[in-house]
């Protein structure tokens, strides 16, 4: 984002608060699990993946809200191919660019090192392209740190010695806004027996770098479900996929993937909490609606009127209840 964006984006902060809550300091958008495929083939051939990253740019957009990031945890390209990723990056950048987000691409067990690195983050004569792809993104005082978990040619997550050691020594720093950490493989269990076959190996590892750190959340894919957790004292939030959703509702012993459900996650960073809220995608019917002359006239206000207005209860014999 540059310094004209920030300043429009300060412009249109909006009117002082009405709660006990300042606004965000920072919006993050946090996607994950696109699988595109190359040639734009259907994913099991029946999955559509374009339709759920068109609906949460499209979403993203029409909301009005300005994030300072996207986030994409990782499984970008289904087979890491390389016009796959040059087919979401054509989706996303433009969007990005609009909304003067920074971009945080991170590896995946499907992603490939090599076209990742050349087609998403458009590096060039770099001569360890198959090394881990780790790098720092400062956003407002916030530090992201993409870490790779992938391991070539399996699907579980791992993370190298020198990893660590380069992480540990990036958070001996603290940062203004603390430090998100982004990968795809979460550090936290799952119910799904199967899954734990592919999950992150030797997390005792990471968690005696991340503890006592500044780290104020977790980022993580990998699930296709959306959850949260606890990782070392430091809150983990899971994004559900774009492309197809596991059921955990499925008979107990079965892995079941739907198209269905499927959801991003918006990260709202404040100074002393990060919350993070599920956006589901795609339509639906609107059951009931307050539009923004409605908040204006609340904000326009005093908090005793407002509380008399909005929050008393209406008895279900009085009209309008």
């Amino acid at each position: 984002m540059n310094d004209e964006q920030r300043a429009d984006r300060g412009r249109q902060a909006g009117p002082a608060q009405m709660g006990q809550h300042p606004a965000a300091c920072l919006v993050i958008a946090h996607i994950s699990d696109t699988h595109f495929l190359g040639g734009g083939r259907e994913l099991y051939g029946r999955v559509d993946t374009d339709i759920g990253v068109w609906a949460a740019m499209r979403q993203l957009e029409r909301s009005g809200i300005r994030p300072d990031a996207f986030v994409f945890t990782g499984d970008i390209a289904d087979r890491g191919e390389p016009d796959a990723y040059l087919r979401v990056r054509d989706i996303v950048e433009p969007v990005a660019e609009r909304l003067g987000a920074e971009l945080v691409w991170v590896m995946g067990n499907h992603d490939a090192r090599a076209a990742f690195r050349s087609e998403l983050l458009r590096e060039t004569g770099r001569q360890d392209v198959g090394a881990p792809v780790d790098r720092i993104v400062e956003v407002g005082g916030l530090r992201i740190v993409a870490l790779d978990t992938s391991v070539p040619g399996y699907h579980h997550g791992a993370i190298e010695r020198s990893q660590l050691e380069w992480l540990a020594a990036v958070l001996a720093t603290p940062a203004p806004l603390g430090t998100v950490l982004a990968l795809h493989h979460p550090p936290i269990p799952t119910p799904l027996a199967a899954m734990t076959v592919l999950e992150l190996e030797h997390q005792h590892e990471l968690a005696a770098v991340v503890a006592g750190s500044d780290v104020r959340a977790i980022l993580g894919g990998h699930l296709h479900y959306a959850t949260t957790s606890l990782f070392a004292g430091v809150p983990v939030s899971v994004a559900a996929a774009t492309c197809y959703t596991m059921d955990l509702s499925a008979p107990s012993r079965e892995l079941v993937g739907v198209d269905g459900g499927q959801s991003i996650n918006l990260v709202h960073v404040y100074e002393d909490r990060i919350v993070h809220s599920v956006v589901p995608l795609g339509e639906a019917p609107v059951a009931t609606r307050f539009d923004a002359d409605f908040l204006a006239r609340l904000e326009a206000m005093t908090p005793e009127l407002r509380r008399e207005s909005f929050s008393r209860q209406v008895s279900s014999g009085d009209p309008g209840a």
